[in-house]
């Protein structure tokens, strides 16, 4: 029955966290958008206490529940497990095995160095719902808005309007090569050997297990009952039951409650056990079934060692958290404006016959982030990249970004469209606190950029007819002005500073091709009007 109930709840949470990427309308984060933000390390880097605090509790009363429950990856890779157990050969086919402390507490260490110093890239890698995200809105997102085009390309043949077209394209090939790359270790080692990755990478499962030794709710084993058949220890996906010294590994135990189910003797319970059984590390040397004295010594020696363990690994959690806090003071200096390629080619408008050359991306010495990030230092000490901003963008504005630091955290970029002053989609959705949530009102005021005019690239400076950057300017920053140029006088565009907000409109309308004549370069630390 346990194990029916937890199987309900993960599929409607996997796919309620699914559908958070997978909706391009924006009207789903209105009802489950909370689904990403009780996930544990974005909630962690957005210094939402409420959230930690309730999962350390759930923890600590239930076990790791959060691992098979709530977090989409760990959900995924039950699935594929289910898969690999298929047939009767590989019904049984786990086994126990020790813990790999030293690989467990080295990923923990390398994340908290990595939020700690805000290597953005390296906390992403190890980020498990940010890599969930990373996989469903690189792989699988293209083929649900390619089935949506079919959808609406039937329904235009019925004279119905029920479904409307989506773009479908490439926004980071960086991106998608690690998504895959995540996806295919994931499904080799789920595969053959279950939760390999929960307990011994991911840096979220050992947090928990500091505090699911202690758990008050845990399966426990009747040494009466058991006849040690070893049903419960080839059906645990997490190798945590050790059947010949009767012991579990509460720490690598994620309550999927698979053991209960398959234990034909019921001598398997999960039941209330705090201060009745103490939970002990399982270790190498476990053969047969110890004496009274020698069991009780080994327990009292694997309770301090928790204790010891658990000390440590909040200590390290909760000190890396503060540390990066007060890292967050963002440098001051303006970047410098980015040279442009001089290859020039105008709009052709013949009627719409003749091809057009897409725009290209300029050269900005300082990327672009969302309004509400605040800098870009603060933003990349909070952002996961887990794509969820970039998948609810709906003016492709995001993409993941190529930078080494930064690599795949979303940054602006104006080739498809612009950042509309009405929309603040990306800080509605951002579950990790890199982009605080802001109102139409605030975002008008926020200068994420200026405006640069490019002479070489502008129409108006060889002499054509064109202010379309002045005309549709939401901040009413750009005027024309006349200016001599090579003898001649011409008007051109004047970019006033004070007032542009960096929203791109001017770059994304401008008709030159395939640069802009006006592009917008980042700011480090966003301004206030």
């Amino acid at each position: 029955m346990l194990r029916k109930i937890r199987i309900s709840l993960a599929v409607l949470s996997i796919l309620a966290v699914t559908l958070l990427f997978l909706d391009f309308t924006g009207t789903v984060h209105a009802y489950l958008g909370w689904m990403a933000k009780i996930q544990f390390l974005p909630a962690l880097l957005a210094l939402n206490v409420g959230v930690i605090a309730a999962l350390v509790v759930l923890t600590l009363i239930f076990g790791r529940v959060y691992c098979s429950v709530i977090c989409p990856l760990g959900i995924l890779q039950d699935g594929i497990a289910w898969l690999g157990r298929r047939g009767k050969k590989n019904r049984l086919k786990y086994g126990w095995s020790p813990e790999k402390k030293w690989l467990r507490y080295t990923m923990l260490g390398v994340m908290a160095v990595a939020i700690i110093a805000g290597i953005g890239s390296l906390v992403a890698l190890l980020a498990p719902y940010s890599a969930y995200g990373r996989i469903v809105q690189s792989l699988f997102a293209p083929v649900y808005g390619w089935g949506n085009n079919a959808l609406a390309y039937l329904a235009e043949r019925k004279e119905s309007y029920a479904f409307y077209r989506t773009d479908v394209w490439l926004k980071g090939l960086s991106t998608l090569i690690v998504a895959a790359v995540t996806l295919i270790v994931l499904a080799i080692l789920a595969w053959r050997n279950g939760r390999t990755y929960c307990n011994t990478i991911c840096p979220v499962g050992t947090v928990l297990s500091f505090f699911s030794r202690f758990a008050m709710f845990r399966p426990v084993i009747d040494k009466e009952k058991c006849k040690n058949c070893k049903l419960c220890e080839h059906r645990c996906k997490a190798a945590c039951i050790n059947i010949d010294g009767h012991k579990i590994d509460y720490s690598r135990c994620v309550d999927c409650f698979d053991c209960l189910d398959n234990c034909k003797f019921d001598a398997l319970k999960y039941r209330f056990a705090w201060g009745k059984e103490i939970p002990e590390q399982v270790r190498n040397d476990t053969q047969g079934v110890r004496n009274d004295a020698q069991e009780a010594g080994a327990e009292s020696k694997g309770t301090d060692a928790g204790r010891r363990a658990f000390l440590v690994g909040t200590a390290l959690a909760v000190g890396s958290v503060a540390l990066k806090a007060q890292k967050d003071k963002a440098d001051g200096a303006m970047a410098v404006i980015g040279d442009q390629d001089d290859d020039l080619e105008e709009k052709k408008v013949d009627g719409g016959l003749a091809p057009i050359k897409e725009k290209k991306r300029p050269a900005r010495k300082t990327p672009l982030v969302p309004p509400g990030a605040g800098s870009l230092k603060k933003f990349s000490r909070h952002c996961t990249a887990c794509q969820l901003c970039v998948s609810v963008c709906p003016n492709g504005v995001l993409r993941p970004s190529t930078g080494l630091l930064t690599l795949m955290q979303p940054e602006s970029s104006y080739e498809r469209g612009y950042c509309r002053p009405e929309c603040t989609k990306c800080s509605e959705v951002c579950p990790s606190g890199a982009i605080r949530k802001i109102t139409r009102e605030e975002k008008t005021a926020i200068q994420i950029g200026r405006a640069v005019w490019v002479k070489e690239n502008c129409l108006a400076a060889r002499g054509r007819r064109c202010d379309n950057c002045a005309q549709h300017c939401p901040a009413g920053a750009i005027q024309m002005i006349e200016m001599d140029l090579d003898g001649r006088t011409r008007k051109v565009p004047l970019v006033d500073e004070n007032k542009c907000i960096g929203c791109g409109a001017c770059e994304n309308l401008c008709p030159a091709r395939p640069y802009s004549g006006i592009y917008v370069e980042g700011y480090t630390i966003h301004n206030d009007i």
